[in-house]
């Protein structure tokens, strides 16, 4: 996910430090300086009430964190645990067997899918595991799975939403998002001036949230830790990369690279994450698995030390609760379940059944937590590198938490332990991820823009603009306080987009019960002609 270090029991997601400037000259020092004292008092009032912490047995944690786990477990209940008793017809969806090429929308199943998780896997599932292990040990790893599990379900009423109020426009394209399911759905729900009233406040809430976080997080911060990871590689400041006038190429290059794939939609998204998703996965899960298998004999004492951290915390922050707090935050903060980014990308799929695409979404936090981040963590305790070793016993001792650098160079000194050419790897790894995550962010913004402002073409082509001049400004300044307020209001998403879910929960069940009985009745057919399980 695009969110940078949010794994801290202690303190709330921060984009970086408003203290340390990235540019050199004076001049544009001195105007990343005054952007900073301007947004320092918002971003720190805003996140102020957001991160806000409560307290569990000792350990204090972000009250966002446990609305967007309690709304997880709700919808598991209230669907009956669908997520697994369904799991096999949501992977047979993806596979494009009950839809037919024919059936309305921009992109198939599988681009769809692919499209989301290009904007949630990303730094989070490196730096971020790095962190959540350190702060919350290897029991942290099972919390976050079980969080993860349970995401499944919100990613799935969600999405089912999205294409149950998508707009289909005349041309063909299709929008679609929580604020459309938000407007219109609970305007259908409760006709009434209450209901079409909370509909709209809350879809234009939304709406501006995902603009302003698509261009400050999805762009900027992308594009400055794009940056920053080519820079270190490369030499650090006295690099290649060391100077003003390398960052602002680099920035450009990458601003072109970006324009030319969001200019052309969903299609264009579609058709270059379908392809970069799948392959940096596989190249990064090879890589995890190549360390597992040269320290197999470590692997029965690691899942040990999993599943008996889970519930005795020994030797992190916080105890057993520690490791709980921090497990659910990394997921939680990982996948994006709940904020209402990814019904955008799934909302523009080719079905006749807004169900399908549900079905389809709730693989994307068993992908993206339960595979990639497990795995993460897999590796970490498995090699156990003595960073993370003396790290973690500083953090238990009652010393300062990792940040997201510690957590990357935790994460490249466990597979350096089989490994050691992997943090060049890594590196290509982090840009590659981020560039999918601009992408994919680039894309949603772009639909909330047009859901404020309206569908023109120069409207878009001016959002499209704006959004690559932003990632070019981030390779040149940090604006430490203005990413933090993104932070803040990306997760002020899940408060808004959460009450419009648990308000149309109703219409998701009667969704599934109609396609299913589709199914039961023989109405869709396996489009291969294979005979049913």
């Amino acid at each position: 996910m695009p969110v940078p270090s949010a794994v801290s029991t202690s303190s709330p997601p921060t984009s970086g430090d408003t203290h340390v400037l990235a540019a050199e000259s004076e001049f544009l020092s001195s105007i990343e300086t005054w952007i900073n004292d301007i947004f320092t008092p918002i971003s720190d009032g805003f996140s102020a009430f957001v991160f806000a912490e409560i307290s569990v047995f000792g350990v204090s944690f972000p009250w966002i964190v446990a609305w967007l786990v309690l709304a997880a477990a709700i919808f598991t209940i209230y669907f009956g645990f669908i997520q697994f008793r369904r799991f096999k017809l949501a992977t047979q969806i993806v596979r494009g067997k009950f839809t037919d090429k024919s059936e309305p929308g921009e992109i198939h199943h599988f681009q769809a899918l692919a499209s989301a998780l290009s904007g949630t896997v990303g730094l989070g599932n490196i730096a971020g595991v790095g962190v959540a292990v350190t702060i919350g040990g290897a029991g942290a790893t099972f919390w976050m799975i079980l969080a993860g599990l349970l995401g499944m379900c919100t990613k799935f009423v969600e999405c089912t939403l999205g294409v149950k109020y998508r707009e289909e426009h005349e041309d063909g394209t299709v929008s679609g998002g929580p604020m459309h399911y938000l407007r219109k759905g609970l305007a259908e729900r409760f006709p009434n001036a209450f209901g079409v009233g909370l509909g709209k406040v809350l879809a234009v809430l939304t709406a501006i949230g995902i603009l302003f976080f698509g261009i400050a997080g999805g762009s900027m911060f992308q594009a400055n830790q794009t940056f920053q990871q080519v820079r270190d590689v490369t030499g650090g400041d006295d690099g290649m990369f060391g100077s003003d006038g390398s960052a602002l190429i680099f920035g450009i290059v990458l601003a072109l690279i970006i324009g030319v794939v969001i200019i052309g939609g969903i299609k264009s998204v579609g058709a270059v994450t379908g392809r970069l998703v799948p392959a940096m996965a596989i190249v990064y899960i090879a890589a995890c698995l190549l360390v597992i298998i040269m320290n197999i004999g470590h692997v029965p004492d690691a899942i040990g030390q999993i599943v008996s951290g889970a519930f005795t915390g020994d030797g992190v922050a916080g105890g057993m609760i520690g490791a709980l707090i921090v497990g659910f935050q990394r997921s939680a903060f990982s996948n994006e379940a709940g904020l209402g980014s990814a019904p955008i990308a799934h909302s523009a799929v080719k079905t006749k059944n807004p169900a399908t695409e549900g079905f389809v979404a709730l693989l994307e936090p068993f992908i993206d937590t339960v595979v990639v981040c497990t795995m993460t963590a897999l590796t970490i305790v498995i090699a156990s590198p003595q960073m993370w070793l003396n790290t973690k016993a500083t953090v238990a001792a009652g010393g300062e938490a990792p940040d997201n650098e510690q957590g990357v160079t935790i994460t490249s000194e466990a597979f350096g332990t089989v490994l050691p050419w992997f943090p060049y790897v890594l590196t290509i790894a982090v840009v590659l991820f981020a560039i999918s995550t601009m992408i994919t962010w680039g894309y949603y913004g772009q639909k909330a823009w047009t859901f404020l402002f309206g569908r023109s073409r120069v409207g878009e082509r001016i959002y499209q603009v704006l959004f690559c001049l932003t990632g070019v400004v981030g390779c040149v300044l940090t604006l430490g306080s203005v990413l933090s307020f993104a932070d803040a209001v990306v997760f002020s998403l899940a408060l808004f987009n959460i009450i419009g879910l648990y308000l149309l929960m109703p219409v998701v069940k009667k969704e599934v019960k109609g396609f299913l009985g589709k199914l039961k009745s023989g109405e869709i057919q396996r489009t291969d002609k294979e005979p049913q399980s």
